[in-house]
């Protein structure tokens, strides 16, 4: 949805500046990939959605579960993150703000998404030489994604 990568957007830069400054862009990535996990079960979206609890409430389940299911080790920057989005009511762009700093950190990185649709699976090996390929006309790192249609 446009609006939410439009709310999702300063947080992503401002958690992208973060990481960029301690040197922490692959950390920060999976925390939020983690956290986006979290934030998208059907279970936490209700949380979120409920006016009882509090962003105190909500942003300490959230870590709460990321902790406990997932296993994530956040740090303290991290967790004042996952409160600043749930005093402002933002969690629930949590997926489009992982979306985004992976794109600002892939700028960084020199490395270009790319979505490979093909009509039948790609065994390893093609995957391998279509990428590398990929690579040398563009320029650039290729992270590629296989879909089959």
């Amino acid at each position: 949805m446009a609006e939410n990568v439009t709310l999702a957007r300063p947080y992503a830069e401002a958690a992208f500046q973060l990481a960029k400054s301690g040197n922490a862009l692959a950390a920060w990535s999976d925390v939020l990939s983690g956290l986006s996990a979290v934030a998208g079960r059907p279970e936490m979206e209700e949380c979120i959605g409920n006016p009882r609890l509090s962003p105190a409430q909500l942003a300490q389940l959230c870590l709460d579960v990321a902790a406990a299911d997932i296993k994530l080790s956040l740090t303290a920057d991290q967790q004042n993150f996952v409160r600043v989005l749930a005093d402002n009511d933002r969690l629930i762009v949590l997926p489009e703000i992982a979306e985004l700093f992976n794109e600002l950190k892939h700028g960084q990185e020199g490395v270009k998404d790319a979505e490979i649709t093909s009509a039948f699976a790609l065994d390893e090996a093609t995957l391998k030489n279509l990428v590398a390929d990929l690579e040398r006309k563009f320029g650039c790192r290729i992270q590629a994604t296989v879909k089959v249609d």
